[in-house]
């Protein structure tokens, strides 16, 4: 059973129940199973190995930060080392996360769904228990999948610190 946190964060004003605990700098990131825009099962870390990957949890891309972030790591995506994978996670089924793909031209990030198992927001500190969406944080693992970079936006509203993150990145290649 995964640890509940009463009063972490808020959700139209109310307090709010995250599920699970905070993925810390340093310990070795837990895999994850998720669906791509197809339905396809994806697996975050093993499909990925051997490269740097950015894991970005939104709310829902259908809000405007979290729409503004997934086209802002798109857009940075063009510009960082293929060894550099920008996963964006949200619990949006994959129907409305390709419709909106295709409507902002999103095509150079993964954007992932968390919908139907919530495993991603339990395993990484992020569902929010009341609405079954994910609070906004942002995590780098490495090619040996250590966590070298974690962030909890402590508002919803919030953006990541997009140069942190890239930053982290690039310095995970070395």
């Amino acid at each position: 059973m995964a640890t509940e946190r009463f009063g972490l964060i808020q959700t139209g004003g109310k307090d709010a129940t995250v599920i699970g605990d905070d993925i810390e700098v340093g310990q070795t990131a837990p895999d994850f199973s998720l669906h791509a825009l197809d339905w396809s099962v994806v697996r975050g870390l093993a499909d990925t190995k051997g490269k740097v990957r950015i894991l970005a949890a939104v709310p829902s891309l259908d809000t405007a930060t979290c729409d503004r972030e997934t086209r802002r790591f798109n857009q940075e995506a063009a510009g960082l080392s293929e060894d550099i994978v920008i996963e964006v996670i949200s619990t949006d089924l994959p129907y409305a996360q390709k419709r909106w793909c295709g409507a902002a031209g999103v095509d150079q990030v993964m954007v992932l769904s968390d919908h139907q198992t919530a495993e991603f927001g339990e395993k990484y500190g992020c569902l929010i228990k009341e609405r079954r969406t994910l609070r906004r944080a942002v995590f780098v693992v490495d090619r040996q999948d250590k966590v070298t970079y974690a962030a909890y936006m402590p508002v919803l509203g919030m953006e990541p610190n997009y140069d942190e993150v890239l930053e982290a990145a690039r310095a995970a290649l070395a």
